[in-house]
């Protein structure tokens, strides 16, 4: 056998496909099962002239706001309503507040101060809503379209795409398009109206939206299986088994460093697989549940799907609607008897307060799915930024004043992290232009009809 023979085949043969997939079949039904970024892919060539290190950009909901305080309003700030939210300091390494500690150690900026900077016309009436003014300058930066809208039935629509399907579509973001374009997830089925906007975040456009995949097991499907007719062989199919063939044959062609990471990859989508199995019932799950207890536990199994998704390149936008708007969840695992729109209005307060506790738990869980280690010791989550925000400030008056934003992720080191930034009364567009040049799109301005602006905010971007 000559020399050249003697190589190793990663780099005789021309590299692997960024785009190969390991493959089986059981029962009759085709299954394919993502592989990660191996160094056999690039020849030899850097990670990130091949799109490698390209950042990730996820929108994450929660409904409702925040419990409400003195920066809401006169009314809100009476005795009794202090503000949990708002971090005691500014600054880089500040200390979290109440409501924000359930995120800390993981670098979460938080920008506080913020609201809608829109004009609100005057027919038809209602459009300043915070339900629906708020909701939709969070996600598109304009306001509602004013034609079609009625504040009487809570009709209304998007001028624009929202920000994923802004970044999805964007000639610049995609080299090649992946898969997935996007993909859109939520947890909590519970639906104040069962159309419009009240069942999704993702706009395409004017009267498109993308409805989230509410199953972890149906989005573990979508990503590593395919087939016709499911209903009855996916109850019984082992994903992994079924492509072990095909990962052996490729274990012999890769190098060492390259077969530690497919095992490790292999079994953790192994154990993905086995949580997802342990945690569906074979019956249909009803469509709005009333316990909010495993709020949390589906969050943090969406998070690690999409993190899968991402780490093998199969997407690199995505939108988590953990709860949709003017939700009617009822959390009543914290002892609250009434859906959470119905709570807010009867200004309960203290369980406003246990319920945003509650769901800032279920997104710390969401980015545990993007602590995945990569060669340089990062971890995914420090490639691309998941920005999480919600459709007011408060719920009881809905006030859009102090609109929550915050902020997970390094974009590769463009993003500051760990920083709160306080703007009293600055324009929300201000931290939707900032993730947009974090990422990498030099756009000179963002938001429409009175919210655009030029100005990104000060001491985030690196």
């Amino acid at each position: 056998m000559s020399r050249r023979d003697r190589r190793a085949p990663w780099i005789t043969r021309a590299p692997l496909s960024r785009r190969a997939v390991l493959r089986g079949g059981l029962a009759g039904l085709a299954v394919s099962v993502a592989l990660p970024p191996l160094e056999a892919m690039f020849g030899g060539r850097r990670a990130a002239a091949n799109g490698l290190d390209d950042p990730f950009f996820g929108l994450f909901y929660w409904a409702n706001g925040t419990p409400w305080h003195a920066g809401h309003g006169g009314e809100q700030g009476r005795p009794g309503h202090p503000d949990l939210w708002t971090p005691a300091t500014v600054g880089p390494g500040y200390a979290p507040s109440v409501l924000l500690e359930p995120l800390a150690g993981r670098g979460v900026t938080a920008i506080t101060g913020l609201e809608p900077h829109t004009d609100i016309p005057p027919m038809p009436p209602g459009q300043g809503d915070g339900h629906m003014r708020g909701f939709m300058v969070a996600m598109t930066g304009d306001r509602i379209r004013p034609d079609g809208f009625d504040h009487g039935s809570h009709s209304l629509t998007a001028l624009r795409p929202s920000l994923d399907q802004l970044l999805a579509r964007h000639p610049a973001w995609y080299r090649d398009p992946p898969l997935f374009r996007s993909l859109e997830v939520g947890v909590s089925r519970a639906r104040f109206h069962d159309y419009g906007h009240w069942n999704a975040i993702s706009y395409n456009g004017s009267y498109s939206t993308n409805l989230p995949e509410m199953s972890p097991r149906a989005l573990f499907d979508r990503l590593f299986t395919r087939g016709e007719d499911q209903r009855e062989s996916d109850r019984r199919l082992v994903v992994l088994d079924a492509v072990m063939e095909d990962a052996a044959a490729l274990r012999g062609k890769l190098g060492a460093r390259d077969r530690r990471r497919l095992d490790a990859h292999l079994t953790h989508v192994r154990e993905l697989q086995r949580r997802v199995e342990a945690a569906v019932p074979l019956c249909d799950v009803p469509p709005a549940p009333r316990d909010g207890g495993s709020l949390v536990e589906r969050a943090r199994t969406m998070g690690e799907l999409l993190g899968v998704a991402v780490d093998c390149g199969l997407t690199r936008v995505f939108s988590m609607m953990l709860t949709s708007p003017a939700t009617t969840h009822v959390f009543g695992n914290l002892g609250v008897p009434d859906g959470m729109h119905k709570t807010c209005h009867d200004g309960h307060w203290a369980r406003v307060r246990d319920i945003t506790l509650h769901q800032m738990q279920a997104f710390a869980a969401f980015l545990d799915g993007f602590d995945r280690p990569a060669a340089d010791g990062s971890t995914l989550l420090d490639r691309g930024l998941v920005y999480a925000t919600s459709e007011y400030g408060e719920g009881w008056h809905h006030s859009v004043k102090e609109l929550p934003v915050l902020l997970a992720g390094r974009c590769g080191g463009a993003l500051n992290a760990g920083v709160h930034t306080r703007v009293p009364g600055g324009n929300l567009s201000r931290a939707q232009l900032t993730a947009l040049r974090a990422l990498g799109l030099d756009m000179p301005q963002f938001g429409w009809n009175g919210g655009q602006t030029s100005d990104v905010l000060p001491g985030l971007l690196a």
